[in-house]
């Protein structure tokens, strides 16, 4: 149930029919797919809040609050911090929530400018016996949480939500000249501003929608730090009197810090380059106001080393107006001559030009004219994340009003020819730069609250009744945790929704982590750095989507991640699609909803596809991995992780599972889901066929399913035996407990072992650190998991070891060999 789904409810005992566009809905029947969320920059940089994780600040300590210990950045979510106190390594554990607005936080330095106390937390005392010595090892080189964010006005705000109606910035003139006049902000969605000129505020007729790192967009007081005359443009400037305008002027200045934005906030806006254009040069341009084709223009002036004016050319005598506006170097829509007729593309004669047939040559011969040399322009790209086909949100050039669906359908360069669907008038397909500041990811309206226009022809939720469901645990709003947790921490297993916005951190793909058997590492290394922040079931959507793209068989990676219909449901279902050799596979694979539960699902995700547990999380893997994963290879890979290989194949012949596979069928709307899973099944004597109506004849369409057969019939064996079988007792003596003989497998014999301490007093950190100090260090992480201490060690046995711990032969009794010389070591010195 969504916010305005809920709105519309006329009380909690009722129910009503709506229908409404839904993206997911619309992807899978058009059979398109979302551009990447990564390749829209400037909607991430609006999502930063100004904390990264990896920046380091002085928090109060929990147990004494007179006292304080530096801490690390673990993540972000709002106004919200994931921190772990310096000291306790890799322990997650440790993590815990902050709320910037009321807890104890400053930045480093704080506690000696104020005469305040460091001191190391009891928990990591011990670890700790210099405290001087380990403060100037973990602060050499680190990066300080900034100060204004956590102290002042600014504290704990996002510094996008400084933007609030009311607030005044400067705009240049991008039709006349280098004057700038001052807007004020009307609305702010998620960085997307309306601006209107300041002395209309009873009119919108000139109003205008910009994001907020528009190259032309400023803090006031730009224009008379940089010598622009700061007057209201020509369009609006015979409204009112000059002496108007001046006494509008002298009202601003002494508002001027009542409304004045931080100058921080434009500190990720592009920077503009020095330009080598000359008057009278001739290229090719869009019209940002009207940008549907390409058109020759003439640099008609230049100001500066950084700004000029172009004009499209019109070379009819009667014209009355002229396109013309300001441009600096990396504008978008400006080309060298030819560079349509190179790409293939239709350049649109000057109007007033004689003839069909447009040929530069002879026109620069006509106008006694130069081009503008290859060297004036910025280098193109291509390596930007879209694909035609792809679908986007897109602002409509024509109504800036209207956000509205656009599909890819060309692609040259660093550009995209936009169809937009669903806009009150058709309008042809829009040129816009990959750069474009008017383009956002598929969801961006619905999380900023703002209208999108659906299709015309709309694919939508059939009408469906809405019933108000009661929450499994109630979710921590940003204002629960202000008026509820003051002075408080939060655990890291909190569930954290700020505002119903951003309840996702970035998740990260950590490349050099090891990539398992059923992903291809070099396509793990062409996935973006991360993905989000941003809704929680879009974000992982869209990161299993990448990683399914990402494999060798993407088919194969689907059924991994597949939802188990016997299991419970804690999270929400999602359907996702593979292709392998020309077939079409989907599946429902759940999705948790909340950021508290992410970190945890991406490592069980990453357990599943038998990768290192950090390959892809909130976590960003800077330099080695916890997992010491770099030691892991594909042919030498085992069950570390816990993975239940048996269940990896489904059910026995005649279950069901919800994977399906279907050979595209064109121009036909795909049916709704049903639960049915298609693999080769064991003929009977009498030759019946048992394939399910509609499927590939008698496969799933992999090759690999003759070998899942037979790794079917061996894991139904397994299971019978496990059944078969009964637990047996722990025991000292038990014949099982003894390593194999040389014969049966070979390793070498290892130096007898010298304990220091007595294993049956040995914590679950001493079990851990043991493990970590042999060559079976990756298991250590299951032993810190399932808490075995000293006397639970004692304890184990090979039978044990696989069943509790699902390894497989060879790793459970490498990890046995080191119990073994544990308990020898235990009889010959302690057990006396």
């Amino acid at each position: 149930l969504n916010r305005r789904s809920l709105a519309s409810l006329p009380d909690a005992g009722s129910s009503v029919e709506e229908v409404e566009f839904n993206w997911d809905e619309y992807l899978e029947d058009t059979g398109a797919t979302a551009a990447p969320h990564g390749s829209f920059k400037h909607v991430d940089t609006s999502l930063q809040n100004g904390f990264a994780p990896g920046m380091k600040l002085e928090v109060a300590v929990k147990s004494d609050q007179n006292t304080y210990w530096v801490a690390t950045i673990i993540t972000t979510c709002g106004q919200l911090l994931l921190l772990r106190y310096d000291g306790y390594g890799e322990d997650r554990k440790a993590d815990f929530w902050c709320d910037i607005m009321t807890a104890d936080l400053h930045p480093i330095g704080w506690c000696e400018q104020n005469k305040k106390i460091l001191k190391v937390p009891e928990g990591i005392k011990d670890k700790i016996p210099d405290q001087e010595e380990f403060l100037q090892r973990v602060l050499k080189g680190a990066c300080s949480a900034p100060a204004n964010l956590l102290e002042g006005l600014h504290r704990g705000k996002n510094p996008l939500d400084l933007i609030a109606p009311g607030s005044r910035l400067e705009l240049q003139n991008i039709r006349d000249s280098l004057e700038a006049w001052i807007v004020n902000v009307v609305e702010n969605v998620g960085g997307r501003l309306k601006l209107r000129y300041e002395g209309l505020e009873d009119s919108d007729k000139f109003d205008q929608w910009l994001f907020y790192l528009d190259p032309f967009l400023h803090q006031v007081g730009w224009a008379a730090q940089h010598g622009y005359s700061l007057q209201p443009p020509l369009a609006i400037r015979s409204l009112k009197s000059e002496a108007d305008w001046q006494e509008i002027l002298k009202k601003v200045k002494v508002e001027e810090e009542e409304s004045s934005v931080p100058t921080d906030l434009f500190k990720d806006k592009p920077v503009i380059g020095v330009h080598s254009f000359s008057e009278g040069m001739k290229l090719e341009a869009v019209d940002p106001m009207a940008p549907f084709v390409i058109s020759p223009a003439t640099v008609l002036k230049v100001y500066n080393e950084k700004y000029f004016m172009i004009q499209i050319d019109d070379l009819r005598p009667d014209r009355t107006t002229s396109q013309s506006y300001i441009c600096h170097v990396n504008s978008a829509g400006i080309f060298p001559v030819q560079w349509s007729l190179k790409n293939g593309l239709h350049l649109s004669p000057p109007p007033g030009y004689p003839g069909q047939d447009f040929d530069w040559a002879d026109y620069l011969k006509q106008c006694g004219a130069e081009a503008a040399p290859q060297s004036c322009f910025p280098l193109l790209t291509s390596d930007h994340g879209f694909k035609e086909n792809m679908k986007l949100e897109a602002v409509n050039p024509v109504d800036p009003e209207e956000v509205c669906i656009a599909t890819v359908t060309k692609l040259k360069d660093s550009y995209l020819w936009l169809q937009l669907e669903g806009s009150k008038k058709p309008v042809p397909d829009c040129i816009v730069s990959v750069e474009s500041m008017n383009i956002f990811p598929v969801g961006w309206c619905e999380t900023n609250g703002y209208q999108l226009r659906p299709p015309r022809k709309a694919i939508v939720n059939k009408q469906k009744k809405i019933a108000v469901v009661q929450p499994e645990k109630q979710i921590l709003s940003s204002r629960t945790v202000h008026d509820g947790l003051k002075n408080q921490e939060l655990n890291s297993s909190d569930s954290v929704v700020i505002n119903g916005k951003y309840c996702c951190p970035k998740i990260y793909f950590n490349h050099r982590c090891f990539s398992g058997p059923y992903l291809n590492k070099g396509r793990i290394a062409e996935l973006p750095q991360s993905v989000g922040p941003g809704n929680c079931v879009l974000v992982l959507k869209e990161v299993l989507t990448l990683l399914i793209n990402a494999a060798y068989k993407p088919s194969r990676v689907l059924r991994e991640l597949q939802l188990d219909e016997e299991a419970a449901w804690h999270g929400h279902g999602e359907t996702l699609k593979a292709k392998y050799k020309g077939k079409s596979y989907r599946a429902t694979v759940e999705v948790v909803r909340t950021a508290d539960r992410v970190a945890d699902f991406c490592r069980k995700t990453c357990i599943k596809l038998e990768c290192c547990p950090n390959l892809f999380g909130p976590q960003m893997v800077l330099d080695k991995c916890s997992e010491n994963c770099s030691v892991l290879t594909k042919t030498k890979y085992t069950h570390y992780y816990g993975k239940r290989k048996n269940k990896r194949i489904g059910r026995p012949p005649g279950g069901h599972s919800n994977l399906e596979v279907a050979m595209k069928k064109p121009n036909k709307r795909r049916k709704r889901r049903k639960h049915f899973f298609v693999h080769k099944k064991k003929r009977s004597s009498t030759s019946v066929d048992n394939t399910p109506a509609g499927s590939p004849q008698g496969s799933g369409g992999e090759e690999e399913d003759d070998q899942d057969e037979s790794e079917l019939s061996h894991s139904l064996a397994q299971d019978r035996d496990k059944r078969k079988r009964k637990l047996r007792t722990f025991s000292f003596s038990d014949d099982e407990n003894k390593p194999p003989s040389p014969k049966d497998i070979k390793m070498e014999v290892a130096e007898k072992l010298q304990l220091d301490s007595n294993p049956l007093e040995w914590s679950v950190a001493d079990v851990v650190r043991f493990l970590k100090s042999t060559d079976c260090a990756p298991l250590a992480r299951i032993f810190l998991d399932q808490e075995i201490d000293g006397q639970a060690l004692l304890l184990l046995t090979l039978p044990t070891v696989q069943e509790c711990m699902d390894l497989k032969l060879g790793p459970a009794i490498k990890l046995c060999h080191h119990i073994e010389r544990v308990k020898l070591a235990f009889y010959q010195q302690f057990a006396n």
